[in-house]
């Protein structure tokens, strides 16, 4: 750790202890959203299934590994943005990006309103591209776990709008 990221680690009363409290406290968050996402999921197959998709969509058992590699990447970036900078507007960035990433999956497999869920996800991209940004300045390697979320939500994006042009 540079001397400048421990003397703001220090000076955020950052010790072992706490440290891991915080993280834990990422993983829970990301764990309670992946949780209310899969119960407004609950007939996620079905509907995913019954939907005309375009020819890049993926099979639906990948959604599942792929968002827990994801969560655990986006706990572990909103962590390290932590130790280095507290609780700042990295911080509030990524606890918005994290509600709108839980009010996505209600609006697209419970709801069937695929415009609706479309223009949040376009919504959801912006505030994580902020996100990203936020971390990245605050702690390179934060910003690199950030990237492939970015990434899967730019994938997810484009086939959401696959979705709205067919059905």
């Amino acid at each position: 750790m540079s001397t400048h990221v421990a003397s703001r680690h220090a000076a955020h009363g950052a010790g072992r202890g706490t440290s891991a409290l915080v993280l834990l406290a990422h993983l829970v968050a990301v764990a309670v959203v992946a949780g209310l996402g899969g119960l407004a999921a609950s007939s996620a197959t079905d509907t995913y299934a019954a939907l005309e998709l375009p020819p890049y969509a993926p099979p639906s058992w990948l959604f599942g590994p792929a968002w827990t590699v994801l969560y655990v990447l986006m706990a572990v970036a909103a962590w390290r943005t932590w130790r280095v900078a507290g609780l700042d507007r990295a911080q509030v960035a990524y606890g918005v990006q994290l509600l709108l990433n839980l009010a996505w999956t209600p609006l697209f497999f419970s709801a069937d309103r695929y415009a609706v869920a479309l223009a949040e996800i376009l919504v959801l991209w912006c505030a994580l591209a902020v996100t990203l940004v936020l971390c990245w300045r605050r702690d390179r390697v934060a910003g690199w776990l950030l990237v492939p979320y970015l990434a899967w939500v730019t994938f997810a994006t484009a086939l959401n709008a696959g979705i709205v042009v067919l059905n």
